[in-house]
């Protein structure tokens, strides 16, 4: 339980909570201690509508973050003012603001999290109307607010400036270890792999998250704070991370055959696992190591484990004989050679955790031109006008919240609402581009504002001293803003409990305000699922075509960049390094489409089986690219043969034709299909093109030619599983409804 207390208590979402919270509380007491209560309290507002800007980054780009972010809702703020001068145009301009505001989402995450803040000043707003000089005095406590809180947020940053990096790469370690461990699962003879392999592209989901974030504050903060030891030894963890991943993806066994194959000799296949199982066992304790910032010491001897297996195959060998051995022997070579390569990624991860300092030219080759892998600080106001269309999903969200702030200063102006700004707050909240989390919002805001409400009645029933109570407020602060970010349920009762006991230091009537409280947060959020249900909805089924060619878009260009490897060697370049990344976002991408698919309504989840059986497909060949373009890089390889990109030549014409397909263009479809049945032809002729090749060039030492030979066997028997894998996707691709 301490455990679990502590690791609470040392998160990122504890600490933003912390920061927000004192930000808030400090305005507001002293104000209170000295008279001015209101002042703090507009104080602790501009804190509160700066902090959903503040997410993590490098200590640069949060400055100016925040201080845009404190700009902008202090503008929203004194605009709100403004309008109510002029009666007639109050609404339409705050629905125009709105709209407005909204679109600044086209711009990434950071700017989405800008735009939430302004809206909510701009909710808070039409219920706090101020008029001549107060309106300036009110906006300069604003911005005040805002200022201060970026004061204390960047003074908890100088405290303890790499911990947000350190928790993120041993969250990085535990995911790519529970990937590791559903590796190791698939090695069980009765494995459900169906759903083994739907839990990895949902982990992979999480891992791409985690990637980015990992991206934008090393590589960032390696250009603002210089190469120190201890970035170069975070950023040597987070590549070989990268690089244990895309050997956990190469590692694409045909399970059920080799279980087939050795099921007589089960030793060799638990020794194995067991190998595997330690592997991301070891991940995990590296991991725990860093977040816990204690020394680490290794649990299991991967040396040992390896050598284990090494006379399990051995031993195999033996009971057989040489001859009837071998193509078991080199199946399982195989398999070591990968877990030889996956300990070496481990140990390079051991050494810079454990190690003082790491050579600079150790890391210099393998750290150049990594600005290529985070996006660049680029805003073109055409970015936003390329979005006003109703193709883009952030502009149809943008109309329909305008819309529903509509509907809700009517509701509030024609109804006997106590305050309108409620149900505007409520639909800001719960909004969200995606039918399927606004109405999880929905849910979870009206049960956590009734849940919350209960509660905090029952503790007032109690208890009735006002220091007692405002301790309450804070701590119910405290712990709202940090379960926002992990369960909004459970954020909202919290939230909920704060606004009751504030009420209840402020007001007699706590009753009355509870009450209207969960009415307006009912209508709001009410507005708020019908308004994503019926107003240019976003149905998911309408985008997956787009994600779905993104996808197999980014494995092509995998593929182009393992072949151009294997035809020119020397070392792997940073376009292929791009090029592997984009191919795990992008299936996180399509796999987080799927997951919000199945959130929406049954009639809406159209070509819900055959949206999976695509994204499996890419994944199996995301492997399968990642396995060949290993092997290509760790095991000593010839010139690329003509039987080679004959095949390869054959995946991309498929790959082609399934873009073509998605992109509606039939004709040319049709012409990729003629041009591969020509090439199909020829897999037949395939290691003969190869063996005549090597006598050709006079290949006469026989263990050079077997060599050869080996290579040209792994390659093409990697390659035919691609092309069937490709052929596989056209025609899922042909299967889909893209007429809808």
């Amino acid at each position: 339980m301490i455990d679990k207390v502590r690791d609470f208590i040392d998160n990122a979402n504890f600490t933003r909570a912390v920061i927000v919270t004192v930000s808030g509380f400090l305005p507001v007491f002293i104000g209170t201690q000295l008279g001015y209560f209101d002042i703090g309290f507009a104080i602790a507002l501009g804190a509160f509508l700066t902090y959903p800007a503040d997410i993590p980054s490098n200590i640069v780009h949060r400055a100016k973050g925040l201080l845009v972010a404190t700009s902008i809702v202090t503008a929203c703020t004194l605009l709100v003012n403004l309008l109510s001068t002029v009666p007639w145009l109050f609404y339409p301009g705050v629905v125009a603001l709105v709209f407005l505001i909204s679109m600044l989402s086209v711009y990434g995450q950071r700017a989405t999290m800008i735009s939430f803040g302004a809206l909510i000043a701009v909710a808070l707003g039409t219920g706090h109307i101020h008029s001549g000089l107060e309106i300036f005095t009110y906006c300069a406590l604003i911005l005040g607010g805002g200022l201060f809180y970026t004061l204390v947020s960047l003074t908890f940053n100088f405290l303890s400036p790499h911990r947000y990096t350190e928790l993120e790469l041993a969250n990085c370690l535990k995911l790519t270890a529970k990937y590791m461990k559903l590796r190791g699962d698939l090695w069980n003879a009765g494995a459900d792999r169906t759903a083994i392999i739907e839990q990895q592209l949902n982990l992979q989901v999480e891992i791409n998250l985690a990637h980015e974030n990992l991206r934008e504050v090393l590589i960032r903060n390696r250009a603002n704070t210089g190469n120190s030891n201890r970035s170069r030894r975070m950023l040597m963890m987070f590549i070989s991370l990268m690089e244990i991943l895309e050997l956990a993806l190469s590692t694409s066994f045909d399970h059920s055959s080799l279980h087939e194959k050795f099921g007589a000799h089960s030793k060799v296949l638990n020794t194995y696992q067991n190998l595997a199982y330690n592997l991301g066992s070891s991940l995990k304790r590296i991991g725990k190591s860093i977040a816990k910032r204690k020394t680490y010491t290794a649990k299991h001897n991967l040396m040992a484990d390896l050598e284990a297996v090494e006379n399990a195959i051995n031993e195999y060998e033996q009971r057989l004989g040489t001859e009837a051995a071998a193509e078991g022997v080199w199946m399982l070579k195989n398999m070591l050679h990968y877990a030889e390569k996956q300990i070496e990624k481990i140990k390079v991860i051991e050494r810079a955790l454990t190690v003082t300092s790491l050579s600079k030219e150790l890391n210099k080759k393998r750290t150049s031109d990594l600005d290529k892998f985070i996006q660049p600080d680029y805003y073109p106001l055409k970015t936003l006008f390329e979005n006003l269309t109703f193709s883009s999903t952030i502009f149809r969200h943008s109309l329909r919240l305008a819309l529903t702030i509509a509907l809700g200063l009517a509701v509030g102006s024609f109804s006997d609402v106590q305050n309108v700004y409620w149900i505007l707050l409520t639909i800001i909240v719960i909004m969200r581009p995606g039918y399927g989390l606004t109405k999880q919002r929905s849910y979870h805001r009206i049960a956590g504002t009734v849940l919350g409400g209960i509660i905090a009645f029952a503790i007032l029933s109690l208890v009735h001293h006002h220091v007692i109570i405002g301790t309450l407020a804070v701590v119910c602060m405290l712990l709202g803003f940090t379960f926002t970010a992990i369960n909004y349920w459970i954020g909202a009762t919290f939230v909920t409990m704060y606004v009751v006991f504030l009420y209840s230091l402020l007001t007699p009537n706590i009753e009355d305000v509870i009450q209207y409280r969960i009415l307006d947060t009912a209508i709001g959020a009410i507005l708020a699922f019908i308004s994503n249900y019926f107003f240019w909805p976003s149905w998911e089924f309408l985008n997956q075509p787009v994600f779905i060619k993104k996808s197999i878009e980014a494995n092509r260009n995998y593929l182009a960049e393992i072949t151009a490897y294997y035809n020119h060697k020397g070392d792997v370049t940073t376009s292929y390094r791009l090029a592997r990344k984009n191919a795990m976002v992008e299936l996180g991408n399509l796999m987080s489409s799927y997951q919000r698919m199945v959130q929406e309504p049954k009639s809406k989840q159209k070509q819900l089986q055959m949206v999976y059986k695509l994204a499996v497909l890419n994944h199996t060949l995301l492997s399968a690219l990642a396995s060949l373009g290993t092997y290509i890089q760790n095991h000593k390889t010839y010139k690329a043969s003509e039987a080679f990109n004959v095949v390869v030549k054959a995946v991309t014409a498929n790959l082609d034709h399934a873009i073509a397909i998605l992109n509606l263009d039939i004709q040319a479809g049709e012409a990729l299909t003629a041009n591969n049945e020509e090439l199909a032809v020829r897999f037949t002729e395939l290691k003969n093109i190869r063996a005549g090749e090597l006598r050709e060039i006079h290949v006469d030492n026989e263990q050079e030619f077997r060599l050869r030979m080996e290579e040209a066997h792994l390659v093409i028997e990697q390659l035919i599983w691609l092309n069937s894998l490709s052929e596989n996707i056209v025609k899922a691709v042909k299967a889909l409804d893209l007429k809808h």
